[in-house]
């Protein structure tokens, strides 16, 4: 018995000394991974251009504010984060920030007075941004961006989580090696690398969540890695595996998508919408192409002995056609609210009105998104390429639980599609969310 005490106190106290370094050790600052010369200036446009391929627009401004003011409320699985203003104004913004204060704050999520920041700011993905994108985003922030005064909401979550001290432990256990390594020399393939893994983030929202919360797969050499996630009750589909949203793709068909925000395939929804109009359409045409291919190079090419989609969409084109008295519910539903658009083939049209079958948002795992469009309607954004603003209308006010859940059910088992059914229950619990 003694034995066991003294181990246990002596756990106890090592416990104690872990939480006192966690709490009282300086936070360490990881420093800049590229030496520049001293006289280095980033070249003109350069310091913008960083700041789309990082997408800090669409986080840092809350609808209808002032660019980069902040007060946007994040929706995370721990609660409420309100975005940090980040224009260079003195007191309420960076103003006062060095250079080492902004590179802290992306690769170490550390604000200069050591507050830790939550995840909800993409550190782990950020901290592969290259020195010279980092410079030249400081430079942007501190000359190009008005300050704008403007206090943001506090973010206030509830214990444990509002206890930042402890992101100094979760930071030891979530975070990889600072700085960015090409898995190739292709240097096409290593800029798409760098810009999806690095200042595009793309995992932050497509690879799921460990035991942790952390980014289960922040790298293409992680198993994990964009295969999937939830983003604020729409899904962020994989991009690799038998399941990815994009396999049978083609680059162009990635690059239109990233660039407008559609294509011949699907729409964008959700938070990807943001992602679009704020980032993505202002990539240069190499910068797309590079992103497209490294992504298309993640997935296996199709078997071409697999079944075709026009045999796939047979049955249920005959089906809706035949629009028999009997007809179950869900494809009456489906005749009645979504033919016009979609048409009984499920192809919608190019660009315009996305196809059904295969569609990633109709067949995830989780349906939730699904729901969200159904109950709310979606609107894509308005691009240089492709500025109208087409709508799909909500159907919250028009269908009660039961049809949503018959009508989803309908879409996730037609066309060839083979997902699980949906419950009212569920339904139930996405209006509410909505509400």
């Amino acid at each position: 018995m003694r034995t066991f005490l003294k181990i246990v106190g002596g756990l106890v106290v090592l416990g104690i000394v872990v939480l006192l370094a966690i709490i009282f050790v300086p936070v360490q600052r990881t420093p800049a991974q590229t030496a520049l010369a001293a006289d280095w200036q980033p070249q003109e446009g350069h310091g913008e251009y960083a700041m789309r391929l990082s997408d800090c627009m669409a986080c840092h401004t809350e609808e209808g504010g002032e660019p980069f003011a902040g007060n946007r409320a994040i929706e995370s699985p721990l609660g409420t984060i309100y975005s940090t203003n980040i224009t260079p104004d003195d007191e309420t913004g960076i103003g006062g920030w060095s250079l080492a204060d902004f590179r802290a704050a992306l690769y170490d999520g550390v604000r200069p007075d050591g507050t830790h920041l939550y995840p909800a700011m993409p550190y782990e993905n950020f901290r592969h941004i290259g020195e010279e994108d980092l410079r030249a985003m400081y430079d942007y922030f501190m000359t190009e961006v008005p300050p704008v005064r403007q206090e943001v909401e506090e973010t206030s979550l509830t214990f444990p989580f509002n206890q930042r001290w402890g992101l100094r432990l979760w930071k030891w256990v979530a975070l990889d090696d600072a700085g960015f390594t090409p898995d190739t020399d292709d240097p096409v393939l290593a800029r798409g690398q760098y810009l999806v893994e690095g200042p595009g983030h793309c995992a932050a929202c497509h690879s799921p969540r460990n035991m942790v919360m952390a980014q289960a797969g922040t790298g293409a050499g992680d198993d994990a890695f964009l295969m999937g996630g939830e983003v604020a009750g729409w899904t962020a589909p994989p991009l690799r595996g038998p399941q990815s949203a994009i396999r049978g793709w083609t680059e162009a068909d990635v690059a239109m998508i990233l660039g407008t925000g559609r294509n011949a395939h699907a729409a964008l929804n959700g938070e990807m919408q943001l992602v679009a109009r704020d980032s993505t359409q202002y990539f240069t045409e190499d910068d797309l192409q590079a992103v497209a291919r490294f992504l298309i190079g993640l997935n296996e090419p199709l078997d071409p002995a697999a079944e075709t989609r026009d045999d796939r969409v047979t049955e249920t084109e005959q089906l809706l056609a035949s629009a028999t008295p009997d007809m179950d519910l869900g494809a009456r539903l489906y005749l009645d609210n979504c033919n016009a658009c979609h048409f009984v083939d499920g192809r919608g049209a190019d660009e315009v009105f996305p196809e059904l079958a295969g569609n990633s948002l109709v067949t995830a795992e989780s349906p939730r998104g699904l729901l969200t469009m159904i109950l709310g309607g979606s609107q894509l954004p308005s691009t240089a390429l492709r500025p109208y603003r087409l709508r799909m209308p909500g159907f919250a006010h028009r269908l009660d639980d039961d049809e949503v859940a018959a009508l989803a059910s309908f879409l996730r088992s037609a066309w060839g599609n083979a997902a699980a059914e949906v419950d009212a229950g569920t339904v139930a619990d996405v209006r509410d969310a909505q509400l």
